[in-house]
């Protein structure tokens, strides 16, 4: 596999918690991963710019977490051929079942494979299974 094939992006420094265990999840695969903060609503020009360019940077997976809305995944599959997975953050009063339904139910064209709440080694862990396919 190439040096860092995966991209993780969550849409606040607050979010990184939720997404770590899926680090510890690529490093013992001996994955190469990066990690960016940046916001499909607060900052869309710089995360345009983060996913058009994922391919190029050799990227071949992205992992997208994101709570409430989880715009951030469908944001991203949008701009991309490459395999997204979302992870819907528990936040809020709904505690991460609105965002796991704003993933799953992306219009058809737009496709991201969704986990868990909260569940980021599962996206890590499909991530592997993606690049070794």
């Amino acid at each position: 596999m190439s040096d860092k094939s995966v991209l993780i992006i969550v849409g606040s420094d607050s979010d990184k918690p939720r997404i770590e265990p899926a680090f510890k999840v690529l490093e013992d695969a001996g994955v190469g991963y990066d990690f960016h903060v940046s916001s499909a609503h607060r900052q869309p020009d710089q995360t345009m710019a983060l996913v058009r360019g994922a391919r190029g940077k050799g990227y071949r997976v992205i992992i997208a977490g994101a709570g409430l809305s989880a715009a951030l995944p469908g944001f991203a599959s949008s701009l991309t051929d490459l395999p997204v997975i979302g992870v819907p953050f528990g936040v809020g009063p709904l505690q991460g079942q609105d965002a796991l339904l704003a993933i799953a139910q992306l219009p058809s064209g737009v496709p991201v494979g969704t986990v868990g709440i909260d569940n980021a080694k599962n996206a890590a862990h499909l991530a592997i299974r993606i690049l070794n396919a």
